[in-house]
């Protein structure tokens, strides 16, 4: 199995203050990863480490360990961290189009690493909103305001523009939580389609969630990784007491 990120005895402070302890686990290329665990347990923060979102917070670093993305360094100074995030795209927890039109919104990271050509930008803009299962929703309104979208469209608007780059991997911190129950649906059946081009690597309280779309999850418990494998395994025969505790809903 090909690995797509390799994190090694990874340690991550904010402030001096110990988030991450020694954290080890590859994440496979195109499959699903899901990270679980309670609030503050240090998933979205690992999460962030992967293209450095975290160096914008101040007296944020890693510590300790490494991560490599594939075979890269990620933590070299020399590294070009704008690259790193074209490779690297991320989907927040809450929907956050610019306030632009559809197709400027999905163009918008095109024309910043300076592609112009108008027919290049269409050609990518309308295979991007393709992927994000949107494009028939929105091709006869694409110079339309994004706010006039619902949530659970302007969410995939944002799956489009983080893929219309064409990423290897695509990080999601809790993608569906803004969403209701039918978003949440079109989501998870647009990730289940989009492993097989992409890297996916999702953050989520919804343990329903992390059975239906992943492939493997990791259990985090007070900043350290408790438990990783199949996500079969990890909900129906784990091998730590706490995993079982967490998911049967015994504590969390």
């Amino acid at each position: 199995m090909d690995t797509a990120i390799e994190i090694k005895n990874l340690t991550f402070a904010y402030s001096g203050k110990q988030v991450l302890h020694d954290v080890t686990l590859d994440i496979p290329v195109r499959q699903v990863t899901a990270f679980i665990g309670p609030s503050g347990c240090g998933k979205s923060t690992l999460l962030r480490c992967f293209n450095r979102i975290n160096d914008r917070i101040p007296n944020a670093k890693v510590t300790g360990g490494s991560i490599y993305v594939h075979g890269i360094d990620i933590n070299r100074r020399d590294i070009d961290l704008q690259e790193l995030r074209r490779r690297i795209g991320m989907v927040f927890q809450k929907y956050n189009p610019f306030p632009k039109s559809i197709y400027e919104n999905v163009a918008f990271s095109l024309r910043l690493s300076g592609l112009t050509k108008r027919t290049q930008l269409d050609e990518i803009v309308e295979n991007a909103l393709q992927s994000a299962a949107l494009w028939d929703e929105v091709k006869d309104r694409l110079h339309s305001s994004a706010f006039g979208l619902s949530g659970g469209q302007q969410q995939r608007l944002c799956i489009a523009r983080a893929i219309a780059n064409q990423p290897e991997i695509l990080l999601m911190d809790e993608p569906c939580a803004a969403l209701d129950p039918l978003a949440t649906l079109k989501i998870e059946e647009l990730i289940y389609e989009l492993k097989k081009q992409y890297t996916i690597v999702i953050v989520t309280h919804n343990m329903a969630q992390a059975t239906r779309c992943s492939d493997r999850t990791a259990f985090m418990y007070l900043g350290k990784l408790i438990e990783y494998g199949p996500t079969m395994q990890i909900f129906e025969t784990p091998k730590e007491p706490q995993t079982e505790a967490y998911v049967t809903g015994t504590f969390g």
